[in-house]
């Protein structure tokens, strides 16, 4: 596979006496993961500490976890401090999409990672109230000011009884993460899913779902090697599932159907997402030959979003994936 390099530096010679030699970065050199919560992204992460040393580039996280919405001026300096990073760099935190070129920065080739809303927001109620295999406390830590009744309230009473934490708008979770950071980005609503739908097509490598967690790894080794090169065989390694065990959140229960149906209700534009997402990342497994086993997915909702589209036949078979990589990166 070919790939592109940039060249930094303005030298285009070498002697004994001339400049050192250039730095050739891998191109893209700029990644943002703009991890949504309780999509997998620590497991990643895992993964990209040890890929990290393994290939060279700059891994920089973040040890802010709980604000994802940004003030303008809030969004400047992490752009800048972004951008200024070594590169190359991958960068990682739970935020909202942040527009780059709004400010004058180099717009970075963004991937991320979702997973079924019902099956996020349940993985999310149970580990603020109760942790992972990591530590009996770490809920304890993570949610000091939870009052024992709240901790303990029953996912049933909190969905039917129309709770805040099980309700509108907090339930519009995944969208804002692509909308990006304008304040109509956490209204539920059609501006938001176009807008987040926009962003995908125009921003985003790749958007993986979790279910196929294997897939989206095989792809971001494909389309990023300098960064994934050998991320699956690490991923399959024994020890590395040992610790990708502890952060299975732990205590989990499931509520009953009716609250099943009523969460779908009041999510339909996050599966309006999810399921346009799922589309495009299997239009993707097609294009590049991916035809590995997958769990059989649960029957979809039948609510307000129409039947999911069939799956059209847009990919030329002898296009070359080269310069189809090329275009994605010039967008």
């Amino acid at each position: 596979m070919s790939i592109l390099f940039l060249l930094v530096g303005n030298s285009t010679y070498l002697d004994d006496h001339g400049p050192p030699p250039q730095k050739v970065l891998p191109f893209p050199s700029q990644v943002v993961y703009n991890r949504v919560g309780k999509c997998g992204s620590r497991t990643v992460v895992l993964l990209l500490r040890i890929l990290s040393e393994k290939h060279g580039f700059n891994l920089v996280t973040s040890d802010i976890h709980n604000k994802t919405r940004l003030t303008k001026n809030e969004q400047m300096e992490l752009i800048k401090n972004v951008s200024t990073a070594e590169q190359p760099y991958l960068f990682t935190r739970h935020v909202h999409f942040l527009n780059f070129s709004r400010f004058g920065g180099d717009q970075p080739v963004y991937i991320n990672i979702i997973r079924d809303p019902v099956n996020r927001f349940l993985s999310n109620y149970f580990f603020r109230r109760f942790g992972d295999w990591r530590g009996e406390q770490n809920h304890m830590i993570r949610t000091p000011s939870m009052r024992q009744e709240e901790r303990y309230l029953d996912i049933n009473v909190c969905i039917l009884e129309n709770y805040p934490e099980c309700s509108n708008p907090r339930l519009f979770y995944i969208i804002p993460y692509f909308c990006g950071q304008h304040p109509r980005c956490r209204e539920p609503g059609e501006w938001a899913l176009e807008r987040a739908k926009l962003n995908v097509n125009e921003n985003f490598l790749l958007v993986g779902i979790l279910e196929e967690l294997e897939d989206v790894l095989l792809l971001l080794e494909r389309f990023l090697p300098h960064y994934f090169k050998d991320v699956l065989s690490i991923y399959k390694n024994p020890e590395h599932r040992k610790l990708g065990n502890l952060t299975v959140t732990v205590k989990k229960t499931v509520p009953s159907p009716e609250a099943i149906q009523i969460l779908y209700q009041r999510m339909r534009y996050e599966y309006e997402f999810y399921y346009y997402v799922k589309e495009q990342f299997h239009l993707l497994k097609r294009k590049f030959g991916l035809k590995s086993h997958i769990r059989k997915p649960r029957p979809r909702p039948e609510f307000f979003i129409p039947s999911p589209l069939e799956t059209e036949e847009p990919i030329d078979d002898e296009e070359d994936d080269e310069k189809w990589l090329e275009d994605i990166y010039k967008r």
